[in-house]
């Protein structure tokens, strides 16, 4: 099944550029950036548990790098339901880190906070094409991984 995602460019700087798609978190709408230099998809430990009550949070052994650090220590978690437009995964391990400084970075710029991050392990699991010109971000998902 191919699933095909709005994204929406928003502005940075005279000539820079994110791309940011609404989600869900357990049915709770989120607001996520796509960054396909990331490895993993990360989310946001400050605002968490707005999505999933009493996280049960388990430490990373891996120190998280990139970014705007070298490293810093992430916890992963299993969410239960995350979406992105029609694209559906159900207990999908997540990793969880503190994105104080990438929100404060995006108040500078007048933009609203992210509360995720989609990185490789989707984007390439999952064969995406980012299409510029329809500001879309397309996934393709095998059958057998299809949520009823």
């Amino acid at each position: 099944m191919l699933c095909i995602i709005p994204l929406e460019f928003v502005s940075i700087e005279s000539d820079g550029f994110h791309l940011i798609t609404p989600g869900k978190i357990n049915n709770i709408d989120c607001n996520l950036l796509i960054d396909t230099g990331a490895s993993r998809s990360v989310f946001d430990a400050n605002i968490i548990h707005q999505y999933v009550e009493n996280p049960e949070l388990s430490d990373n052994e891996q120190l998280s790098t990139g970014l705007g650090t070298n490293e810093m220590k992430s916890q992963i978690l299993n969410l239960e339901q995350f979406e992105i437009g029609t694209f559906k995964l159900r207990n999908f391990e997540t990793v969880i880190i503190d994105m104080k400084h990438i929100n404060q970075s995006f108040s500078i710029f007048g933009l609203r906070p992210i509360d995720g991050v989609i990185g490789g392990d989707i984007l390439k699991t999952y064969h995406a094409v980012i299409n510029y010109q329809k500001k879309e971000l397309r996934l393709k998902i095998p059958k057998k991984m299809l949520m009823n």
